[in-house]
């Protein structure tokens, strides 16, 4: 139990009905009438469904545990993906739905935080930026510039993004994981 006077961005709360919601952010206010109160922002940890609430100031508020463990990607296991702890080495079975959009930039041995509550894997976090390779893409033409369009290109993972035109086949470029955006190319 937790006092919405305790409360901070990423803390994980138990509400109604026994679901978790993650405070995306939050704003004490006091008005020159009446009590004060807390405006939050929560995300529902497994649907992403965000609300606006608001707690009167002092209330208790149920907080939930999430163990956040940062772990390796070994491999597919037909709908399943595998990560490794890499401190205790144990493996642990992560399914499509846990995985979510991360999916779409995990390589083998890229590191993810997987965040568990009660032993089920609530979501799996990939950091902001991934390096990954072009599989495939049209070759660029004589005269494309970074500032013309972009085309279709094919990730190492099988996803497709839009890049620049003169981005080439085999080139590794910075992917932004939330938002797909190509970032920028990866000096070797």
């Amino acid at each position: 139990m937790a006092s919405t006077n305790d409360l901070k961005n990423g803390l994980v709360l138990k509400l109604e009905g026994g679901q978790l919601w993650s405070v995306v952010e939050f704003q004490h206010v006091k008005p020159g009438k009446g009590p004060a109160f807390v405006r939050t922002k929560l995300k529902n940890v497994l649907s992403g469904k965000v609300v606006d609430k608001t707690f009167n100031a002092g209330v208790k508020v149920e907080t939930a545990t999430v163990d956040k463990r940062d772990m390796q990607f070994s491999y597919m296991d037909g709908e399943y993906f595998v990560f490794m702890d890499m401190e205790t080495y144990d493996q642990l079975m992560v399914d499509r739905k846990a995985v979510g959009d991360a999916a779409n930039f995990l390589i083998e041995g890229f590191t993810a935080t997987v965040a568990q509550h009660e032993g089920e894997v609530l979501f799996v976090e990939l950091p902001a930026a991934v390096e990954l390779t072009i599989q495939e893409t049209e070759p660029g033409v004589q005269g494309d510039r970074s500032t013309g369009g972009t085309k279709p290109a094919t990730l190492e993972t099988g996803y497709q993004i839009q890049v620049p035109l003169f981005i080439t086949t085999g080139e590794k470029i910075k992917v932004d994981t939330r938002s797909s955006d190509y970032l920028g190319r990866v000096n070797s």
